[in-house]
């Protein structure tokens, strides 16, 4: 009885389980639902299916065996029911993922179609923005064809006044020539005629000379860098001291002598100024004078070889020493003349050429900057279809003056052009010496040929040097003096200060006034700037009048 009351009893659970799966709220999840319905079936599929087992097994056996019986067929109803839960678990997650899968499908669909109308208003957007684009260009151009359209009636009404007066004026030339008699129309008609062809003439003129500047200019360039070309020198800068290697700082002592007897007659026969300081080894001699430093060199040199040092010896040495460079000097002049391929030279500009050995300019040696000038020149010649011989011979002698303007008053080209009068030379080449800064108006092509010769040498990058800050300042300094005078507006110093242009104010600065300024800032420039060679001043005075076409 046991064994049928528990049967029961699961059937009722069974039953009542599935009383209230029943009465499962129809909102509720589908899945829960279903497992709970199938669950319950299971339950009372097991209850009934024992209940009847053992009411027969109790109508044929009794006891024990029944109960036996009874709790093996409950197990294997328990087995039964969990398959059949598994099956239903399994069933319900395919339910859930095909549910989910759809429900996925039907997200993608609808974001699809909001992507889709989305684009369709960024294009509708986009045509809109475009159409009124098109919309303001088509006024923009509506607004500027009613400008020209109002500008054009102006010109028209213009060319009508203008038709007008000319109209006018015929009419009143006609009348006047109904007057003329023939004789005074064929002169009217002869002076007309004049007018015409010198128009005519000053065109085709101006022409012909834009022509010519343009050629020429083409010509000079071409030339210039074929003479540079030809001759390449190699440089080395100048100094104005020299320094003595001594065997030893017991030497220094030896050279001053007692009392400084020594130095002073060193310096007293060669005019040079002695320096003994702490520089280990060596004595410096410092001197502008570029000959008097080389003998002073030779000098002290034999005497610490020598090792006798007094003031007679010093004498004689620096006598020696002094003979040895005149001779070194007319061999410098000779080899020089010799490079140039010329002949029938004075001894005595041989003898000066070969003292510019000694001598530099902007630490350019002077020796080397005439040869070089005397190759360019005759490079230059050669172009033009002139004299080499002679253009070389004029670039070679073009700076003798500097030989000896210490000693002569006057600039060296005035000194150099009397030098090579007095000792023969062409006239041509006399005039071109004199001619080569400027100081005489040069005559001649030699002249101009020679004063670019020197130019060019002369400003060759690396040819001449001087220390920045003074090149700076002495730059600053000549655009301060030009620019203190009244009506300048500009000041630009060019050229490595070999050219300054002012710029006036037309309005303070006349015509005539421009070239008296130009006077004045070069006076002024020559009274208060120390510089290298010439200034060139230009004084720039322009009026300009601006009108809008429309």
């Amino acid at each position: 009885m046991g064994g049928i009351g528990a049967v029961r009893e699961r059937r009722k659970v069974a039953l009542g389980c599935l009383a209230g799966a029943s009465r499962c709220r129809p909102g509720g999840d589908p899945v829960s639902w279903t497992i709970v319905v199938i669950a319950a079936l299971g339950a009372a599929a097991v209850g009934v299916l024992v209940g009847r087992l053992l009411s027969g097994g109790r109508a044929q056996a009794g006891g024990e065996a029944t109960d036996q019986r009874a709790a093996e067929l409950l197990e294997r109803a328990q087995s039964e029911a969990q398959t059949i839960r598994r099956n239903s678990e399994l069933e319900a997650k395919e339910l859930v993922i095909e549910a989910k899968t759809k429900v996925e499908a039907e997200a993608k669909r609808k974001l699809d179609e909001l992507q889709e109308e989305r684009t369709r208003l960024l294009q509708r957007e986009a045509l809109a923005e475009r159409a009124e684009d098109e919309l303001r260009g088509q006024e923009t151009q509506v607004a500027q064809k009613e400008k020209d359209l109002a500008r054009r009636e102006q010109a028209a009404e213009a060319m009508a006044r203008s038709s007008a007066e000319l109209l006018a004026r015929a009419e009143k030339r006609l009348n006047e020539l109904a007057q003329m008699s023939p004789e005074q129309a064929r002169a009217l008609l002869i002076e007309q005629m004049r007018g015409e062809a010198r128009q005519q003439a000053a065109a085709e003129v101006a022409r012909i000379e834009r022509e010519a500047e343009a050629q020429a200019h083409e010509r000079a360039i071409t030339i210039i860098a074929t003479a540079v070309q030809r001759h390449a020198s190699e440089y080395v800068a100048e100094r104005t001291v020299s320094v003595v290697p001594l065997p030893g700082d017991e030497m220094k002592g030896r050279i001053i002598g007692r009392e400084g007897r020594n130095i002073r007659a060193l310096e007293a026969a060669t005019g040079v100024d002695l320096i003994i300081d702490d520089t280990p080894e060596a004595v410096i001699l410092s001197s502008f004078n570029p000959v008097r430093r080389e003998v002073a060199r030779l000098t002290l040199a034999r005497l610490v070889a020598d090792g006798r040092i007094h003031p007679t010896r010093i004498e004689e040495v620096v006598k020696r020493c002094g003979d040895e460079v005149q001779a070194g000097c007319k061999e410098a002049g000779e080899q020089a003349v010799f490079d140039l391929g010329l002949h029938r030279l004075h001894p005595e500009l041989v003898r000066l050429l070969g003292e510019l050995r000694f001598r530099s300019a902007y630490a350019q040696n002077l020796l080397q900057h005439s040869v070089e000038v005397g190759y360019i020149a005759g490079a230059i010649a050669a172009e033009l279809g002139l004299s080499i011989k002679l253009a070389r011979r004029a670039g070679l002698l073009h700076d003798i003056g500097k030989a000896v303007a210490h000693e002569v008053e006057g600039s060296h080209a005035a000194v150099g052009a009397n030098l090579a009068q007095k000792h023969g030379e062409n006239p041509q080449v006399v005039h071109a010496i004199a001619a080569h800064h400027g100081e005489v108006p040069a005559e001649s092509v030699l002249a101009n040929l020679v004063d670019a010769a020197n130019r060019l040498s002369a400003q060759r990058p690396g040819a001449r040097r001087e220390r920045l800050e003074s090149y700076i300042q002495r730059l600053q300094r000549l655009e301060q003096i030009c620019g203190a005078f009244e009506g300048v507006e500009k000041v630009y110093a060019i050229q490595a200060g070999r050219e300054v242009r002012v710029i006036v104010e037309n309005a303070k600065v006349s015509d005539e006034l421009a070239v008296l300024l130009s006077k004045d800032i070069a006076r002024r420039v020559e009274e208060e700037l120390t510089y290298p060679a010439q200034i060139k001043v230009s004084v720039i005075r322009e009026t300009r009048a601006t009108e809008m076409a429309r």
